[in-house]
């Protein structure tokens, strides 16, 4: 029997985590977690990861990694709550992770910040499988969305994060720093698209309202490579760039851009408290 996959969808933030499983030996791994965040408030809650460790629980299985695809600018990642409650999990990235660190210590004007991924237990390159027990990860890089996104293949499953989503909601969008689209079209049309069409893709978010159904998270490389509404096998860089670039142009930054950045940078950690006993997020101010 193969891997098993377990969805779970957090109507807030539109993101998918995922629980991928052995049922056999209890091996698992989760995929980018969500910390709840309520930024009007500043309310943190962990519904999100109870959620998880409820199922985990229930089907008895030894986690021995968080995967984060990317330094998310939608959520905050459940990363380190996580780890609070098992404590041996080690929270993997993909090792060019320093190069959002790096763009962002200067937004944020974090001086003493380390941009040596070392925030992060594992850094991840293509070169090496992930072993986590019965479970292999192999880590391939898709850059475009950020500089350090990744995609993790498991089996005949691959997870990809904001590279695309579901066929007809396309892509994710390049235009936060250094976010590139001629990156992300070689990602997915030269890396993902080279996969075997049979392969199972299952996406970081879906948008369900917008299209009028019900939220879809699983496709196919072949349904993406026919049916990608932005970027089908056959579509050439150069219209995908113009596409990508017009419509990123008249986007809203994401509603925790500020927030889930800084922290997820940090692999997740907040900000320590001050000597008031609370705990603060930057928000640089544009006049």
């Amino acid at each position: 029997m193969g891997k098993q996959v377990k969805e779970f969808y957090d109507e807030y933030t539109f993101t998918l985590t995922y629980v991928v499983y052995d049922d056999q030996s209890k091996d698992a791994v989760i995929i980018d977690p969500v910390l709840d965040y309520n930024p009007a408030s500043g309310a943190l809650s962990t519904k999100s990861v109870d959620e998880v460790l409820e199922f985990v629980k229930a089907k008895d299985l030894n986690v021995s990694h968080v995967l984060e695809t990317h330094a998310h600018a939608d959520h905050l990642s459940g990363a380190i709550e996580i780890k609070r409650r098992i404590p041996e999990i080690k929270v993997a990235i993909g090792e060019h992770i320093t190069k959002v660190q790096e763009v962002f210590k200067g937004v944020f004007n974090f001086k003493e910040m380390k941009t040596d991924g070392s925030q992060f237990d594992v850094l991840l390159n293509e070169d090496n499988i992930l072993k986590a027990g019965t479970i292999e990860v192999k880590t391939i890089f898709t850059p475009g969305h950020t500089p350090a996104c990744s995609s993790y293949l498991i089996e005949d499953m691959v997870f990809t994060g904001d590279a695309i989503f579901m066929p007809d909601f396309g892509t994710g969008r390049c235009d936060f720093p250094a976010g590139n689209a001629k990156d992300l079209y070689h990602s997915v049309h030269n890396k993902l698209y080279e996969l075997p069409d049979e392969t199972r893709v299952y996406t970081g978010h879906d948008y369900p309202k917008s299209k009028g159904r019900e939220m879809q998270f699983e496709s196919t490389i072949g349904a993406q490579k026919k049916g990608n509404i932005q970027l089908k096998e056959t579509t050439t860089e150069d219209e995908f760039v113009e596409m990508r670039t017009t419509r990123d142009s008249g986007l809203a930054a994401p509603r925790l851009l500020l927030p889930s950045v800084q922290v997820n940078i940090n692999a997740g950690e907040l900000p320590p408290a001050e000597d008031n006993g609370v705990q603060y997020l930057k928000m640089p101010i544009k006049s």
